[in-house]
């Protein structure tokens, strides 16, 4: 074997490594502590040695991820791997931290509280955004169109209308990306403006080090002057008082000189658990939009697009064929079209709707489970904290009856039971009753927001 080709094999190697390591962790933690590294993997793939930027990133990566790289290299390759973490050359080539062959990771503590991928100090209004996620890199469609056009509106006409601008939906739907390009427009048209955007966890970190180093002076001074603000995944601030008081604060002020404030969530604002109720309606004084689950042709155009990102051409129908069985987000798409990616490379064929089969035969096995009447009983249930029992009894009140029209309507929509079986799986009622509550929930989720959000939360939890 030629010393290109062993390379070559190297290389796919780790990238399998890492496309699995997208499926399996978030996303800020997989961009944070897996996308920057650095792997060289030994010809005969017995060893890989990853490069890390600095010292305090080599003890996280080795604590909290080398274990899970080390047994996914072992299963890609089918042999025993070595690995090592070294600090990349330009800092201190001469240190390394070697992982033995048995693979007992041991090392560093974790470090208290939360942990941020910049170093402790705190930089003045270092941007945070991602240059490359922009309105032009966005795929448009009907599930985020409207998310499109107040975040285009945001971003040309800074602290006027839809401040804030609350951007809410499920994982993987983009959220990131629109407030990603709004600030990246806003930065375009104006270099001098003041924008950061964090995901809510990181002003936790940041909260708790003010709190602590008793500088929160700085802390103000650094949010209370910005002329834009970008926060994700704010449910994070669930029971977090201190956070909280904190948060209030930088939002009255930036309101007050007109600075923007944008945020992202798993939920509508007033679907925020443990969080204080004069910050919730903060939260839903400016505009409230959500982003919905892709259909099946904006699914199509992002795998293409994505596809042309990464040098490859997907033939249409290969792109159909994932998009009709992926549909719950748009990570799930990426996650996707890395493996046949990697399958692709690893065995050197070229892209077809077998190879696709192939690749995602794990996903497509999950997908064509059943959804049982059962589940999702129990689902509901759990999701409206009602016991699965009052699925089947004769009560009536609304906090009963409505979690199991709800129940009647998504086992109609995920099963392939008749009206007739359905009825008599909740308690012996007449096909009559589970008709009334399909129609009932389907013209509803049209019209009520609120209903249509946690259908789709309940929809991908019973589809995994």
């Amino acid at each position: 074997m030629n010393e290109a080709v062993r390379f070559a094999r190297g290389q796919d190697l780790w990238q399998s490594c890492v496309d699995h390591l997208a499926q399996e962790l978030p996303e800020q933690q997989f961009n944070t502590w897996i996308k920057p590294l650095v792997a060289d993997v030994a010809d005969d793939l017995q060893k890989v040695t990853i490069q890390v930027g600095n010292r305090f990133k080599l003890d996280w990566v080795r604590a909290q991820y080398a274990a899970k790289i080390v047994a996914l290299l072992e299963s890609l390759s089918g042999q025993s791997m070595a690995l090592e973490l070294a600090l990349a050359p330009r800092e201190n080539p001469a240190k390394s931290t070697a992982i033995p062959q048995n693979f007992k990771v041991m090392g560093a503590a974790e470090p208290v509280g939360l942990v941020s991928a910049e170093d402790s100090t705190i930089v003045p209004f270092k941007s945070r955004l991602n240059t490359a996620l922009t309105f032009d890199t966005l795929i448009e469609g009907t599930a985020n169109r409207m998310g499109r056009a107040a975040a285009m509106h945001v971003a040309s006409s800074l602290g006027q209308l839809y401040n804030p601008l609350f951007i809410y939906g499920g994982v993987g739907l983009g959220k990131t990306h629109l407030v990603h390009a709004i600030g990246n427009k806003l930065l375009a048209d104006n270099p001098a403006a003041k924008i950061l955007y964090i995901h809510a966890e990181q002003f936790v970190s940041d909260v708790v080090k003010a709190y602590q180093r008793k500088t929160f002076d700085e802390f103000k001074e650094r949010y209370h002057s910005l002329d834009l603000l970008l926060i994700d995944d704010v449910q994070f601030f669930a029971n977090k008082d201190r956070t909280q008081e904190e948060f209030f604060n930088a939002f009255e002020a930036l309101l007050t000189k007109k600075s923007h404030i944008v945020m992202t969530s798993d939920t509508y604002p007033k679907g925020l658990t443990d969080i204080h109720e004069r910050l919730v309606s903060r939260f839903d004084s400016g505009l409230t939009v959500a982003i919905e689950p892709p259909e099946l042709e904006m699914r199509v155009a992002i795998l293409i697009r994505k596809a042309e990102a990464e040098g490859t051409v997907m033939p249409e129908e290969v792109a159909f064929f994932v998009a009709k069985n992926v549909r719950s987000n748009v990570r799930e798409l990426e996650g996707a079209l890395r493996k046949i990616l990697a399958y692709s490379r690893f065995n050197q064929k070229e892209i077809s709707i077998q190879l696709a089969r192939e690749a995602l035969r794990d996903l497509l096995s999950i997908q064509n489970r059943q959804i049982s009447v059962e589940n999702i009983q129990k689902t509901v249930a759990d999701y409206y904290k009602i016991k699965v029992a009052d699925m089947y009894s004769k009560k009536r009140p609304a906090s009963i009856a409505r979690p199991r029209q709800i129940a009647m309507y998504l086992a109609k929509e995920l099963t392939q039971k008749s009206l007739p079986e359905i009825g008599e799986l909740f308690g012996g009622r007449d096909h009559t009753t589970v008709l009334h509550a399909v129609r009932k929930m389907s013209a509803e989720r049209q019209l009520m927001t609120e209903l249509n959000q946690q259908l789709h939360v309940l929809e991908q939890t019973l589809k995994g």
